[in-house]
C-alpha cells in the first residue's frame, strides 16, 4: 500500500481537480498505469491508504478517481483509511462516507477522548460504535500504539486488549489490530503477545 498524508501537514488538495490530477499520477507511478517515472519500476503495490491529518477537503474526489482506475483493471486494487479517532473532526469524512473503502484503521491514540483504558471503556465504545455504525467500509481495525514509546498515549496493554478490549470491538465489521508502528513493535514484541488472538 502506498501511504499519503501523515503528520507533517505539508499537504494540500487546492480543488476537486487537483484531487484527480493527483490520483492520476498515483495510478501511473505506483498502481497498474503506465508512466516514465515508476519510482518503483515495474512493482504495482496493491492500493492507497490515506492518512490525512492536513490540507483541505477534497479527498473523496481523490478517492473516487482511484475507484474509477480500479474499477476498469483486473486486478483488485485496495483504499484504506487511517483517520484519528475522534469521529466528528475527522478530515476524512467525506471520503469515508463515499462507502469505497476497503479497509479503516481508526487511530485510537494520542486522542484520549476516545481511547481504551482499564478503567473506563465508555469513550472507546463510543467512538468504535459511532465509527461502525455512520461509515460503511468493509473492515474496520483497532490502530493502537505498539509500546509505550510509540506514542503520546494510548497504549494498550496485551493482556487488556485481549480480555477487555476485543470483547467489544468483536462483530462482523471487525478486521484485526493495527499496530503503530513495526520499529516499536519489534522493539516491545506486541505482535507476538497478541496473534492468534485478535
Amino acid at each position: 500500500m502506498l501511504s499519503i498524508g501523515g503528520g507533517s501537514n505539508t499537504y494540500s488538495l487546492s480543488s476537486p481537480d487537483d484531487a484527480r490530477h493527483v490520483a492520476d499520477y498515483i495510478w501511473d507511478n505506483f498502481l497498474g498505469g503506465n508512466s516514465n517515472s515508476r519510482p518503483f519500476g515495474n512493482a504495482i503495490l496493491n492500493g492507497v491508504d490515506f492518512d490525512i491529518e492536513g490540507g483541505e477537503l477534497h479527498y473523496a474526489a481523490l478517492a473516487y478517481r482511484l475507484h474509477d482506475h480500479y474499477a476498469a483493471s483486473r486486478k483488485k486494487f485496495y483504499l484504506s483509511a487511517a483517520p484519528q479517532c475522534p469521529f466528528q473532526d475527522n478530515l476524512l469524512h467525506g471520503a469515508l462516507t463515499t462507502d469505497i473503502f476497503d479497509y479503516v484503521w481508526i487511530k485510537f491514540y494520542n486522542n484520549p477522548q476516545c481511547e481504551f483504558t482499564s478503567k473506563d471503556h465508555s469513550g472507546f465504545k463510543s467512538a468504535w460504535n459511532q465509527w461502525t455504525t455512520s461509515i460503511n467500509a468493509g473492515k474496520f481495525f483497532v490502530g493502537l500504539p505498539a509500546s509505550h514509546d510509540a506514542a503520546k498515549d494510548g497504549f494498550v496493554p496485551p493482556r487488556a486488549l485481549i480480555n477487555q478490549l476485543l470483547p467489544i470491538v468483536r462483530s462482523p465489521k471487525y478486521g484485526g489490530v493495527m499496530l503503530w508502528d513495526s520499529y516499536h513493535d519489534l522493539q516491545f514484541g506486541y505482535s507476538g503477545k497478541i496473534r492468534g488472538r485478535v
